[in-house]
């Protein structure tokens, strides 16, 4: 017998209070994830906005040229979308999904409907739009001031939270994206923590085998963004 999905496996949607969780059950879709699927692309009008419950999202920023760059990871704790509510229909980034999984969609009006109703959901989805901002500021600097294996370090980390298990299946083409590098400077930053034994990195296949290891090696960067979203999203707001 196939389980029955549950959205609550996605932090933000565990986190309503029960009224508004019951009144959104009818409308949330269950969606299959596959790796590099677009959900949406720079300046798209958004139709949905996506609940991941095991699916982690990357949101780049994509230059004319096409070369593209990682500004933040949405996961189980989140929400893919949050232009929509925060004034305008579309966005710049390109949202992808880069590591495989499933979760909850919901329709673009529905979502402004709930937003505009000024209550807790819309108190949450501010505090989630805080942490996702300290996220992408964040994320700004670490491009700008620290290494590569630093960056690759933080993204790992940032990734794992958002996953169950130590294991990620992403393609090396979504690594060097994300990172904003070319291609062999992602797999040589790779191979150097395969080469210490932090990872396993074979055929898009990576196995973080040091967790702590990867926590020395990364910047400040990781600390100060897991630091804001578990200050700001509870695990259940009050009613």
């Amino acid at each position: 017998m196939t389980a029955v999905p549950d959205p609550r496996k996605n932090l933000l949607l565990a986190a309503l209070p029960d009224a508004e969780l019951q009144r959104w059950l009818p409308q949330l879709e269950w969606v299959e994830m596959p790796l590099g699927q677009v959900l949406y692309e720079s300046g798209d009008t958004m139709t949905h906005v996506y609940f991941p419950t095991t699916a982690v999202v990357s949101l780049l920023y994509v230059m004319g040229n096409g070369a593209s760059s990682e500004i933040a990871v949405v996961g189980s704790e989140g929400i893919v979308g949050i232009s929509l509510f925060m004034g305008g229909e579309s966005t710049p980034s390109r949202a992808v999904v880069q590591s495989v999984g499933q979760g909850f969609r919901l329709r673009a009006n529905l979502m402004l409907q709930e937003f505009n109703r000024v209550g807790p959901v819309m108190h949450l989805l501010l505090r989630y739009t805080q942490a996702l901002i300290t996220q992408m500021a964040q994320t700004t600097v670490c491009n700008r001031h620290n290494s590569l294996e630093e960056q690759l370090c933080r993204w790992l980390l940032l990734s794992l939270d958002r996953l169950k298990g130590n294991d990620l299946v992403v393609t090396q083409e979504l690594i060097t994206g994300m990172l904003g590098v070319r291609r062999e400077g992602g797999t040589e930053a790779a191979l150097k923590l395969q080469e210490i034994g932090l990872i396993r990195y074979a055929h898009a296949h990576i196995t973080v085998l040091d967790r702590p290891g990867l926590e020395k090696r990364t910047c400040e960067c990781y600390a100060v963004v897991k630091k804001e979203y578990d200050r700001l999203l509870p695990e259940k707001l009050a009613t």
